[in-house]
């Protein structure tokens, strides 16, 4: 039995250092919610996300070598380019969020979706690609975490992980509910949404030392 005190608290531990800043982009992707864009999408998509990069790591519970943290920080380009994209698509998405509220009354019981369905659409896969972007951290410490577990302890961690994630999403989702956080959420949500992302990955790269490769990719490019 203390093995397993042992290693609730080391997931615990480990969970809340490599999936607390999820917070911030998963604020932003709930604050970002309409007709097409639903709840369901970010909570699939984080967990999708978060299922990629377990199974990255499971390379150090098998023996497998380490990827260098450096090469796992050019993930931070991905949430640059989404925010990139937002930011280029914003006007016209005002326009297409008038074109679906006004066929939403008519069409709404057939845009229902099984899980399956839902799983399938882009719309879960942005969020993941972000998710995945930003365990760059969680990679680098899982790895070495999984390597140096036993099968019941690994069991225990992954759980801890899991649920955690599932916190994050209920705390997240319901600060954009709140009655006071909802209508700042709402009005400047959208807007900074993309300077977010574009934070998110470059803070990504600087912290996994990504900028170091720079002169050697300007070298084997030349």
């Amino acid at each position: 039995m203390n093995w397993l005190i042992a290693t609730l608290i080391t997931g615990i531990s480990v969970a809340f250092a490599t999936t607390f800043d999820d917070n911030i982009y998963l604020t932003a992707f709930f604050g970002k919610v309409n007709q097409i864009f639903r709840p369901k999408h970010v909570i699939l998509g984080e967990f999708v996300g978060f299922t990629l990069l377990v199974i990255a790591s499971l390379p150090g519970f098998l023996g497998g070598l380490v990827i260098p943290e450096a090469w796992i920080g050019l993930l931070g380009i991905l949430p640059i380019i989404i925010g990139i994209s937002n930011l280029m698509s914003r006007e016209n998405e005002a326009v297409q969020d008038v074109s679906v509220d006004f066929g939403h009354s008519v069409k709404s019981r057939h845009r229902k979706k099984s899980l399956l369905a839902t799983l399938s659409d882009p719309q879960t896969y942005r969020v993941s690609a972000v998710t995945i972007a930003n365990g760059g951290n969680n990679i680098g410490i899982y790895v070495p975490l999984f390597a140096t577990s036993d099968l019941p302890s690994l069991g225990v961690i992954v759980c801890v992980c899991y649920l955690t994630v599932g916190l994050w999403c209920f705390l997240s989702y319901n600060m954009t509910r709140n009655p006071v956080m909802a209508p700042v959420i709402t009005r400047y949500g959208r807007k900074i949404f993309p300077f977010v992302l574009i934070w998110l990955g470059f803070s990504i790269m600087m912290k996994s030392g990504t900028f170091q490769l720079i002169p050697g990719l300007a070298t084997l490019f030349s």
